[in-house]
């Protein structure tokens, strides 16, 4: 049984995962980097989570496989006895933008599988394994265990040449709800952070676009998001700072939610 807190970040190896996996290790958490396929890249984030102060376990699994969520739950339980932290961050973005009177299923599939699917069943899966740890009393930390899902503005913002993803997005914030809801009678609380505008592989390919909107104050503070701003608010919670919420969603949008004029 590890002395140290336990969590899972999926999709920990790059951006934004990599940013919540590193605060985790200066919190001095026991971080298990999930990713998909890019191994280097996930040994890269461990090794800076063990020089921020944290250790760790580097684990593939995909989101979207019944059975590596699975293994990904198993391994972890394996390695350290318990999980104290869940954080949904694995996503992908279309490989093509599409407008939505022309883009096929085969991308709406993979997003879903990939976007929602996996985060929801992963949940269920860690939910079990988080109530039993309650019902046993084993949990070693201050706090009962805790949820974490990444969505992104996205779950409220209309993108007509990214539909599939908006869905996705907008079905995590509705899971949030209903894991927040359904465990809050066991002491484990849920929360959605959405991330706007983040400087990532992911946004690199229209940073032109976004540096325009920068330029022209499309949201209050004018400057992109970095992987550790959604870091340092997942970090937040996982010090049990928020005890009497649930089903909370933080902005990590620099502003971007707000209608002014």
């Amino acid at each position: 049984m590890s002395k140290r807190p336990v969590s899972i970040v999926t999709g920990a190896g790059r951006g934004i995962g990599r940013g919540i996996a590193i605060e985790l290790g200066r919190l001095g958490h026991a971080v298990v980097i999930n990713f998909a396929g890019n191994a280097s890249a996930a040994d890269e984030c461990l090794q800076l989570v063990r020089d921020a102060g944290g250790d760790g376990i580097a684990v593939q699994a995909d989101v979207s496989s019944a059975a590596d969520r699975s293994r990904l739950v198993q391994e972890t339980v394996s390695a350290y006895g318990r999980i104290d932290l869940l954080v949904n961050n694995a996503g992908v973005a279309p490989n093509v933008r599409a407008d939505i009177l022309d883009a096929g299923e085969e991308s709406f599939d993979r997003l879903i599988n990939i976007n929602l699917k996996g985060p929801y069943f992963l949940t269920q899966l860690v939910a079990r394994q988080m109530i039993a740890q309650v019902q046993n009393n084993s949990a070693t930390t201050a706090h009962a265990p805790q949820i974490v899902t990444v969505s992104s503005i996205s779950a409220y913002t209309a993108s007509v040449n990214r539909g599939d993803y908006c869905v996705a997005k907008a079905g995590l914030a509705m899971m949030t709800a209903l894991f927040a809801a359904r465990l809050a009678e066991y002491g484990i609380n849920v929360y959605e952070i959405r991330p706007g505008v983040i400087a990532t592989d992911m946004t690199s390919g229209v940073k032109d676009k976004y540096d325009h909107l920068i330029e022209q104050e499309a949201w209050p503070l004018r400057r992109w998001g970095q992987p550790s701003d959604i870091g340092r608010a997942v970090a937040a919670i996982a010090r049990g700072d928020f005890p009497y919420s649930t089903g909370e969603v933080f902005n990590v949008d620099g502003g971007f939610h707000l209608r002014t004029l």
